[in-house]
């Protein structure tokens, strides 16, 4: 089943327009300066087709509840699926230098529900001054300027690996569980709407052969995908690395007790 995910790209523009917002606020306020185990035990025995070995292991809807994170740069996000609630939460932290202070928003959602929690640090009494309150807050997407541009649960594979690894014409079993392979991100509908960091228009040629490193851990279960993207535009060369892990182990997700109704501040962030 083809899949475009595009869940932690959207979160990390929600963040980043957010944090602007925020900064904008607080200047004219008159505001001053105020992972993860990948599993133990044997690796699984070569596969006679790795690439269909390597999909088999990517997280499906009838898996448990586990935890993962992306490193896209310099962001990182992390959070939890729950494939069985069609839930997840997904969190990323942003600094701001002019005023300093430090932002960490934390999205859950279950089906068509979504909460939100800001925590802002760094400037004293910021919350109070913003009208945002430290706890979850439900949030109605018919109040929001555009209903698609928050995230939405689209599987339980966050990161998009199965498209990624789909792409690649062949994967070569290293054994100990571990995969290689090269990568088509180039004009590739279904998997580029997962990368909003890079430009993968400028990777041109490159684009097409992006190598690639995948590990299965002795469950059957992918704990990673390292993607090592070359330097394109005004991009320099970056690892992108999506890890899922704590399969069985992470808690469920549910509606976070307590969540007030967000305030008119909030979807004045939100609509940037």
């Amino acid at each position: 089943m083809t899949q475009r995910n595009g869940t932690a790209a959207t979160v990390r523009r929600i963040v980043l327009r957010a944090t602007a917002v925020l900064a904008t606020t607080a200047l004219a306020a008159g505001c001053g300066v105020g992972d993860a185990s990948e599993g133990a035990g044997p690796a699984p025995a070569p596969s006679a087709d790795p690439k269909a070995a390597l999909l088999a292991a990517v997280p499906t809807e009838q898996d448990p509840a586990f935890r993962f994170s992306a490193q896209d740069g310099t962001d990182r996000w992390i959070g939890v699926v729950d494939p069985a609630a069609k839930g997840i939460d997904l969190g990323m932290k942003q600094q701001n230098d002019d005023p300093k202070f430090t932002m960490d928003m934390t999205f859950r959602l279950i089906d068509e529900n979504l909460w939100m929690r800001v925590k802002l640090t760094g400037i004293p009494g910021l919350h109070d001054m913003l009208k945002l309150p430290k706890t979850w807050m439900t949030v109605d997407r018919a109040r929001l300027a555009d209903a698609s541009s928050v995230p939405v649960f689209q599987g339980a594979d966050p990161g998009n690996t199965a498209a990624i690894i789909r792409t690649a014409e062949t994967v070569e079993d290293r054994g100990d569980g571990t995969y290689t392979g090269l990568a088509d991100l180039a004009d590739n509908d279904d998997v580029k709407s997962t990368f909003d960091g890079v430009d993968l228009a400028a990777l041109d040629a490159a684009g097409k052969k992006v190598p690639f490193t995948a590990v299965v851990g002795a469950d059957g279960n992918l704990t990673s995908l390292t993607l090592d993207v070359p330097a394109a535009g005004k991009h320099k060369a970056m690892k992108l690395v999506t890890k899922y892990y704590d399969y069985g182990k992470a808690p469920r997700v549910a509606p976070p007790a307590g969540a007030k109704a967000a305030p008119s501040s909030a979807y004045e962030m939100l609509n940037g």
